[in-house]
C-alpha cells in the first residue's frame, strides 16, 4: 500500500476516534463544571485518572511505563512534546498539578478540564506572573501536593530536550521536596520516534489532534527515573541534573527498556 493509499485508508478511523473523543471531552467538561467541586480529593483524582486513560483508550495509544512514582509531596519535571503530555501523565498521576503556559486556558475544551484540574496557568513574559506561580507552586507542596512541570518552558520534536528553564526549579528547594523526574517518548508505526505527536510550529491544536487520530500503532513510554532528594543545592544545578537525567533516559537506556 503507498503512502496516500495509507493515509486515505486512515481517515475513516480517525473521523470515528475524533467523534467518540469529542464527546469524552464534552462528558469530562460537565462533570468539571457540574459536579468536580463537590467532591473529594480521592474521587476528584478517580476522575481525572479515569478521563485521561480514556482519552488514551480512543486515540488507541498503548502506555507502557517503567519505574515507579515517589509517594508523597513531589515535584514531577518532563519533557514537552504535546499537549498530550499532560492527559499521559494524569493517567499515572492524576494528583498531578500541572504548571502550563496562560495560552492553553483558552483551548477549545481541553482549557476548560485541564483549568478544572487545578492547573496553575503562568505567562512567562511577565516576571511578576512567574513569582506568583512559584508562590503558589511552594504552597501547593507545602500543603502535601504533587505539582508537575515542564521546564522546557515550550515543546520540541521529541528528538531532543531542549534547555531547562530553572525559575520555577526554585519552589523545589523552597519547599524542600523531592523532584522526580519522567521522561516521555512517543513511536509509531516505522517511526522510532512519532512524527504525528509533537505540537510544535504553527501547527494548531485541531491539526494535532487530527495527526493522532488517524496514527498507526501509536506508543507512550513513561519512564519514572530516580527521585533527586532535598536538600537542593540551588535551582540551576538542579536543572542540569534533571536535564541530563531525562536526555540519558531518551536515549539507548529507553530503547533498551521499552
Amino acid at each position: 500500500m503507498t503512502a496516500p493509499e495509507r493515509a486515505a485508508s486512515a481517515v475513516g478511523p480517525g473521523l470515528w476516534r475524533l467523534g467518540r473523543l469529542g464527546l469524552h471531552i464534552v462528558h469530562g467538561v460537565l462533570i468539571v463544571r457540574l459536579r468536580f467541586g463537590h467532591l473529594a480529593c480521592a474521587e476528584q483524582h478517580a476522575h481525572i485518572a479515569g478521563w485521561a486513560q480514556g482519552v488514551l483508550r480512543l486515540l488507541r495509544i498503548d502506555v507502557r511505563t517503567q519505574g515507579a512514582l515517589l509517594p508523597g509531596p513531589k515535584l514531577i519535571v518532563a519533557n514537552h512534546v504535546s499537549w498530550l503530555d499532560i492527559v499521559v501523565i494524569h493517567a499515572v498521576c492524576p494528583q498531578a498539578r500541572f504548571v502550563s503556559k496562560a495560552v492553553v486556558r483558552h483551548w477549545p475544551l481541553i482549557g476548560k478540564l485541564v483549568t478544572g484540574a487545578g492547573t496553575l496557568m503562568v505567562d512567562r513574559h511577565q516576571r511578576r506572573d512567574t513569582a506568583r506561580v512559584l508562590d503558589a507552586m511552594v504552597q501547593s507542596l507545602n500543603q502535601g501536593d504533587t505539582v508537575a512541570l515542564f521546564a522546557e518552558g515550550t515543546t520540541s520534536d521529541g528528538a531532543q530536550v531542549l534547555d531547562f528553564r530553572s525559575s520555577l526549579l526554585q519552589s523545589a528547594v523552597v519547599a524542600k521536596v523531592a523532584v522526580q523526574p519522567i521522561a516521555l517518548r512517543y513511536s509509531e508505526a516505522g517511526h522510532a520516534r512519532s512524527p504525528s505527536v509533537p505540537y510544535i510550529g504553527t501547527t494548531s491544536f485541531v491539526e494535532s489532534l487530527w495527526r493522532i487520530c488517524v496514527a498507526r500503532d501509536l506508543i507512550v513510554t513513561i519512564r519514572m527515573l530516580g527521585a533527586v532528594a532535598p536538600p537542593h543545592s540551588d535551582r540551576r544545578t538542579l536543572a542540569r541534573a534533571l536535564h541530563s537525567g531525562i536526555a540519558a533516559a531518551l536515549g539507548d537506556g529507553m530503547q533498551s527498556e521499552a
